[in-house]
């Protein structure tokens, strides 16, 4: 089958008096509809590789495919676009805009993209909201939910342009155990019925184990990549 997204060879290194390689050699290929947790160490390059795979940095050598395009032929203005239109990022921090309601954190990516009326766009939100269990906090300003409500509003906003791709980075990091459950139940549910791509780092084997395929790096480099033993 054809890559949803893809890497091929690929390798960051910050330049400076020594030069620091985060990931080295990196080859994935990543198909519609599977679910992926990025694992290893602390310093381990988890992050640095999401963030190459989500068109966030870019790469010191190798390719980054979304969809067979190249995208280190890209300027910065069409990857911002193509991650708008295809990619959805949910951060360990939610980074909900504190002065705007629940309902318009999750219009703002809809409106930059401008790819509905606003009348579909405020259907599409209400929609995702009332999917996540948050009808009753549309009106809510981020400080006044709780730390696993304001990871469900960030999921909504990451899924309100329906991306290819969902990418999330520790996103149970901050949260108790039973609310990080919800966040993976979630993630499990858009595989199965929606067919979406999602690809989380975490370090907590527990949830790692329940995503379909495992990615495991150590210093930089990919040093296991094997589908998941299912017990359900």
């Amino acid at each position: 089958m054809s890559a949803v997204l893809e890497a091929r060879g690929v390798s960051r290194v910050l330049s400076g008096a020594v030069p620091v390689t985060l990931v080295q050699d990196i080859d994935l290929h990543i198909e519609r509809g599977e679910f992926i947790a990025i694992t290893g160490p602390s310093g381990s390059g988890k992050s640095s590789l999401l963030y190459l795979l989500g068109l966030l940095d870019l790469p010191t050598r190798g390719v980054v495919r979304l969809e067979g395009q190249d995208t280190g032929r890209l300027d910065s203005e069409a990857l911002a676009a193509l991650r708008l239109a295809k990619l959805g990022f949910v951060f360990q921090f939610h980074f909900l805009l504190p002065e705007f309601s629940v309902l318009d954190n999750v219009l703002l990516p809809m409106r930059r993209l401008a790819a509905r009326p606003e009348a579909g766009m405020r259907q599409r939100a209400l929609a995702l909201l009332e999917e996540l269990g948050l009808t009753a906090k549309l009106a809510n300003l981020p400080e006044q939910l709780s730390g696993g409500e304001r990871q469900r509003v960030a999921i909504a906003r990451a899924l309100a342009n329906e991306p290819l791709v969902i990418l999330a980075d520790e996103p149970t990091g901050n949260l108790d155990t039973r609310n990080g459950q919800i966040v993976f139940d979630i993630f499990r549910r858009l595989v199965r019925d929606n067919g979406q791509t999602v690809i989380t780092v975490t370090h907590d084997p527990n949830l790692s184990r329940q995503a379909r395929r495992q990615v495991h790096l150590v210093d930089g480099r990919l040093t296991n990549d094997a589908l998941t033993p299912q017990t359900a």
